[in-house]
């Protein structure tokens, strides 16, 4: 597997999901079934804080990986540019970064 860079955009105060496929390199997606994974929002790599984002396997057969935020979570995150990635972890205890990139975390305006 190797990384792939994908940037986000996330409404503060707002539930947030996306997912991702991967796939070997011969264009078959990866069975996901027995991995484990985290996923941190950080100001930048070296930043002593962060801010977990969920991450499940709707599809684990199909090699899909979702990373969430509950708008509780996002409410909480200031408006700006962060970084992010997503670590894999598989039955052998192998670890893979498998996406990164920025978060834009834009300003909420409405309430309720």
């Amino acid at each position: 597997m190797s990384v792939r860079v994908v940037n986000l955009v996330i409404p503060q105060g707002a539930d947030f999901s996306n997912s991702f496929i991967l796939e070997n390199s011969n264009n078959t997606p990866i069975n996901l079934t027995s991995y484990s994974g985290i996923c941190q929002l950080k100001k930048h790599s070296s930043s002593r804080s962060s801010v977990g984002i969920a991450v499940s396997f709707p599809n684990p057969t199909l090699g899909e990986v979702k990373i969430s935020l509950a708008s509780t979570v996002s409410s909480g995150i200031k408006p700006g540019k962060y970084v992010y990635d997503v670590l894999l972890t598989d039955g052998l205890g192998i670890k893979t970064r498998v996406v990164e990139g920025t978060a834009t975390v834009t300003a909420g305006v409405s309430t309720s």
